[in-house]
């Protein structure tokens, strides 16, 4: 699979190396290819490149929005025809503001993209080591079902994750509250940053 990850900080450039390693095609989308979090990110994920937001978007199956969450309009506007029809991860966050997804954003822009919340919810370092005390960490997310769904599945287990689909994108608010949880968790009681969520049933 060809996976475009916009944005080589800790969450894209650990999700990326993670990909690299699971055999997919990985090429950070980035404004710097020599900055240092671009070049970190190459070398823990070897096999990867570094290019433009463009030629990333242009080529990629898949593409993971790992940039800052008030970068995403231009990133969309700018990019709507590549984007569109294109299955989109939006990892950003807004905790601060009344919206905390880019959904509204992503859908305007490129209203034939297949759009999933995921990658919001948890801190990178539970990416980069999703086991914790000996428990497999889950991963909320939503989005369409279907072959697309699927996919996503199956990149969130190559991280190393568990995933729980909570619905489609109108069940969103669910996997943004478990993003806001984890930081009040994190922030006003001293969780550490390795801390995660478990669903348990019968």
């Amino acid at each position: 699979m060809r996976i475009a990850v916009l944005g080589a900080g800790n969450i894209g450039g650990t999700l990326g190396s993670k990909w690299i390693q699971a055999g997919h095609d990985v090429s950070f989308g980035v404004r710097d290819t020599q900055s240092l979090k671009t070049v970190y990110s190459l070398e823990q994920a070897k096999g990867a490149k570094a290019t433009d937001v463009s030629c990333a978007i242009r080529d990629s199956e898949v593409i993971l929005f790992s940039v800052p969450w008030k970068t995403v309009p231009e990133v969309a506007q700018s990019h709507a025809m590549d984007l569109n029809g294109k299955v989109l991860i939006d990892a950003t966050n807004n905790f601060a503001g009344p919206v905390i997804n880019n959904l509204q954003t992503l859908q305007e822009a490129a209203p034939k993209a297949i759009i999933y919340r995921a990658f919001n919810s948890l801190g990178w370092e539970v990416f980069a080591n999703p086991i914790i005390d000996g428990q497999t960490a889950d991963l909320f997310y939503s989005g369409p079902d279907g072959e697309t769904r699927q996919q996503i599945h199956k990149l969130i287990e190559e991280v190393g994750l568990h995933p729980v689909w909570v619905g489609d994108n109108d069940r969103i608010q669910l996997v943004d509250n478990m993003g806001a949880l984890w930081v009040n968790m994190v922030r006003q009681h001293g969780w550490k940053r390795r801390s995660a969520f478990r669903a348990i049933t019968e």
